[in-house]
């Protein structure tokens, strides 16, 4: 586990696929594509059959338009995420911990994790019904043994960012056939389907399953997934390229999101004909439907296919939750965890309500539970477009290629039907809670909640517009003067960190020049030994007894030489320790190299440099070596 400092957002496979090589024709034009297949499974995983399933069966073909609305918001708002990742470089994580405080990253960020623990809940229980459907096992097992793919993702990630895509397009490809043969079969009427996509909303149930499918449908994990994995392609960052990135990628999001839109459309569709034209409008469990389609097609091809699909959308979905997963936590909390840890923690915190609902509440609950999970997403929404719409509308970041006026009308529309839908469910669901007697103290609880973020809802939307206004209201910098009585600082500490190499010559040589006959040198070295590492100041092993040995040795060599000189070792972690004992010696300047090398040293040296100087608030003086 380490902290991170503008690190390379999916640092592991960032700029690993180069499209700016001599590539012409078709060749060029499918390097860029993937990065959208990766994110259009979000959009057909087993929340949205949940959801799909409960607005065809009780509702006939009414909301397929809600599907064709869901998906043009989303083909617009994946577009904005990456623009960002693509002209700026960063993901929308990175963005948001650079633009706002401490305490608004952080509700960003539960916010952010609570959705992506809500994205896997539904893959969990997918999977897992899935699993039951096709060789009997008991749900609760199902559930539990899907915590066995953290090892393929583990295997994917090592094949490499296009090993991944391909393996993820086939198990679109699966998905997708699978429907395909469902909806021959199950021959609905074109003009039934036509009639779907006239606007309505029969009902508060109609509006809650349409707001679960909007969840379903433009989830928020994807907008940081997609800013990100835009930069697995390494691009010309000349304006040209840029823009030939820019168009590509946003072809790339309409080819599989209309695919996604498709396989969504075909299981609402298969849902209506089946089962609500037939009088079974209470189907809205993915078991029920599975055994029905046995009865009501009267072939055995159905529901088998129907099975194999959701296992299909559940283990697509999951790389790519552990995906968003990790880019949330690095580009908020700019902290690295193994992948397997991260992995392992996302997949346990989605076992763990479904393992609860399926022992206390039976089986029955889950796809109660799978729609809740999705109206979950649908409240955060709000709370990632919101940011995104500012960051690519600032012309001083983005340039020429800040969205224009009517892109900007579509984004805020778009975000302000979003919020208002949620906020309508909401309004409906706390006004019967607050209208019962008793659970007082819940009834607080939920105040207090609805109140912070409803401020924080209001200080993402309205707050960034004036700190706009006043950077553009600054204009052109005024000429300034500059007096010829300079204030020189005189440095009476200067903290030295040293690698006991032939490299400290150097570096002492550079922290001496910059003091004067009074200044005191505070010389530091880490001792990173596993006995360091284990006991601390206390370890007694031969690197540290040596270490300890140099260290004076280079004290008492420049006292010899009449120079104020003394020091200390730290042990372990060399960012932490050498920030602790710069803070500790109260000096007013640091003198550090950096090693010109290039792999896992530079990595290495970089890393602890860019921690370092973070951490500090004094001087930093870094000597080339």
């Amino acid at each position: 586990m380490s902290r991170t400092h503008n690190h390379s957002s999916l640092s592991e496979v960032h700029e690993s696929v180069d499209v700016s090589a001599k590539k012409t024709g078709w060749r060029k034009v499918l390097a860029f594509f993937g990065p959208a297949y990766l994110v259009s499974v979000g959009y057909m995983d087993p929340g949205n059959w949940a959801t799909d399933l409960a607005g065809g069966s009780k509702f006939g073909y009414t909301l397929i338009w809600v599907l064709l609305m869901s998906n043009l918001m989303a083909l617009l708002l994946q577009s904005l995420a990456t623009r960002l990742g693509i002209v700026q470089g960063r993901d929308l994580a990175q963005a948001n911990h650079e633009a706002f405080p401490k305490q608004i990253n952080f509700l960003l960020y539960v916010l952010a994790e609570i959705a992506i623990a809500a994205t896997d809940l539904a893959e969990v229980l997918g999977m897992a019904i899935g699993i039951h459907l096709l060789t009997g096992l008991p749900l609760i097992w199902g559930v539990a043994i899907t915590v066995l793919d953290t090892l393929l993702l583990l295997f994917l990630q090592r094949l490499g960012i296009r090993k991944m895509e391909a393996f993820i397009i086939g198990l679109v490809s699966i998905v997708g056939l699978s429907f395909l043969i469902e909806i021959i079969l199950a021959k609905p009427s074109v003009g039934a389907i036509a009639g779907g996509f006239i606007p309505k909303i029969p009902n508060d149930e109609a509006l809650y399953i349409a707001i679960g499918i909007i969840g379903a449908t433009v989830m928020p994990h994807n907008l940081y997934l997609h800013s990100a994995l835009v930069q697995t392609r390494k691009i010309n960052k000349s304006d040209a390229g840029i823009k030939q990135a820019l168009k590509w990628n946003f072809l790339d999001s309409a080819i599989a999101l209309n695919i996604a839109f498709l396989v969504n459309a075909a299981i609402l569709i298969l849902a209506a004909k089946v089962f609500f034209e037939s009088g079974r409008t209470e189907v809205a469990a993915l078991k029920d439907a599975h055994n029905l389609l046995n009865e009501l097609l009267g072939t055995n091809l159905a529901p088998a296919l129907f099975a194999i699909a959701l296992i299909a959308a559940g283990q697509s979905s999951t790389v790519t939750g552990t995906l968003a997963g990790q880019i949330v936590m690095e580009g908020y909390l700019q902290l690295r965890i193994n992948p397997w840890i991260r992995r392992l923690l996302t997949r346990i915190l989605a076992i763990a309500p479904a393992i609860i609902v399926i022992y206390v509440f039976g089986e029955n609950e889950v796809d109660s539970l799978l729609i809740l999970s999705q109206v979950i997403l649908s409240l955060q929404l709000g709370f990632a477009i919101i940011p995104l719409i500012h960051f690519v509308s600032d012309k001083s970041k983005m340039g020429s290629f800040a969205i224009k006026v009517p892109t900007k009308i579509a984004a805020w529309l778009i975000a302000a039907i979003l919020v208002i839908l949620n906020i309508k469910m909401v309004i409906n669901e706390v006004t019967g809670f607050y209208a019962s007697e008793g659970y007082l103290f819940w009834k607080i609880l939920i105040g207090v909640i609805l109140f912070i973020f409803s401020g924080l809802l209001f200080y993402i939307t309205f707050v960034p517009f004036f700190k706009n206004k006043q950077r553009k209201s600054q204009g052109i910098h005024k000429l300034q003067s500059i007096s010829p009585e300079f204030q020189v600082p005189q440095y009476k500490k200067i903290a030295v960190a040293l690698d006991f190499s032939a490299n400290d010559q150097k570096i002492l040589a550079h922290a001496i020049g910059q003091g004067r006959e009074e200044t005191e040198y505070y010389l530091i070295h880490v001792v990173e030994s596993v006995s360091a590492g284990y006991l601390g100041q206390f370890s007694d092993d031969m690197e540290t007894r040596a270490d300890n040995m140099q260290l004076h040795k280079y004290i008492n060599d420049l006292r010899n030489s009449g120079i104020k000189a003394d020091g200390a070792l730290g042990y372990h972690l060399r960012t932490k320790e050498i920030v602790r004992l710069v803070k500790n010696s109260e000096a007013d300047l640091l003198v550090i190299g950096a090693h010109g090398h290039a792999g896992i040293k530079d990595w290495i040296y970089g890393e602890t440099i860019n921690s370092v100087r973070h951490e500090l608030t004094i001087p930093v003086l870094i000597v080339y070596l």
